[in-house]
């Protein structure tokens, strides 16, 4: 099977590529310049030439912060760019990937999101992604669209690999608590598309098309996940700062994100049969990773 990734340096690309590998996957992940979003005419040039089984989206505007003074970047990217994959794959029926996330909701629900919940996004960021979603989903029939939260890995930029740069320079940090969400490992994400690309690949009129939530198995808050992550630190010697929780309105941003980001992914279970592992083993397996260079270990 041969797998087209647009992206190449992300989070999940990365760990897609390393998924691959050991599943019997052909991945041919491409980015900018030579696969850009924002330019139609490359999207349909590079899945022409590629002609892939299955095309995975997961090159994206994931700047929340910047989204706000850079709402048409973000647009073009995130909604119109999701549309020239989708449409590419849809003129030669190619069946679709595409990655969402959990700021299409607005967070005022008091348990977990499911799928048809009514969306409302409270960022520029947000509504891009439930666009490109909407976009996405009427360009292309064969669509699988994931919406995921939390991302972290030992690649990138992410919250796990914040705290462990603060703590190496900081007694103390202040973590928001009143933010819930289900944090999700990139590594476990990418196993779980991979293995939809094989139910795909097997049986694509059995598949049910849609919308899927893929994150992290429980729940907790930016200050319980920071607490997880030091708790794994200590294990491997690293600096365990005194972590204190504080409301969101202590720690004012540019952007309004979701208080509740938690995501019920029952219907990845129940109509793919697939289901991502507890997240603090993705936080346990990532924590532990980022330790070994620091002491002084091959990665």
């Amino acid at each position: 099977m041969k797998l087209l990734v647009t992206g190449r340096e992300g989070q999940l690309a990365r760990g897609l590529r390393q998924a691959a590998d050991g599943a019997g996957v052909q991945l041919i992940a491409i980015g900018r310049p030579e696969l850009d979003l924002a330019e139609p005419k490359s999207v349909a040039a590079v899945v022409a030439r590629e002609r892939p089984n299955i095309v995975v989206n997961t090159a994206a505007y994931t700047a929340v912060d910047n989204a706000e003074t850079e709402p048409a970047l973000a647009r073009a990217i995130n909604a119109l760019g999701a549309e020239h994959v989708a449409r590419a794959c849809a003129a030669h029926s190619i069946p679709i990937i595409h990655i969402s996330t959990d700021y299409v909701f607005d967070g005022t629900k008091t348990g977990a999101y499911v799928e048809d919940d009514p969306t409302g996004p409270t960022n520029v960021y947000g509504h891009t992604k439930l666009e490109g979603e909407r976009r996405v989903a009427k360009a292309c029939e064969q669509h699988l669209i994931l919406r995921t939260a939390w991302l972290h890995s030992r690649w990138g930029a992410n919250f796990v690999k914040t705290m462990l740069r603060l703590a190496a320079t900081q007694p103390g940090i202040s973590v928001v608590d009143d933010q819930s969400g289900s944090p999700t490992y990139a590594p476990d994400l990418a196993r779980i598309v991979i293995a939809a690309t094989a139910r795909i690949a097997a049986d694509p009129a059995g598949v049910r098309w849609g919308i899927y939530h893929a994150a992290g198995a429980g729940e907790t808050t930016w200050f319980g996940f920071a607490r997880e992550v030091f708790r794994c630190a200590a294990e491997y010697g690293l600096p365990v700062p005194d972590v204190t929780a504080i409301a969101t309105s202590a720690y004012p941003t540019p952007t309004r994100r979701p208080a509740n980001s938690r995501l019920n992914c029952d219907k990845l279970r129940l109509a793919l049969g697939l289901e991502l592992p507890d997240w603090r083993a993705g936080v346990q397996d990532c924590v532990a990773r980022l330790a070994q260079p620091a002491q002084g270990r091959s990665p």
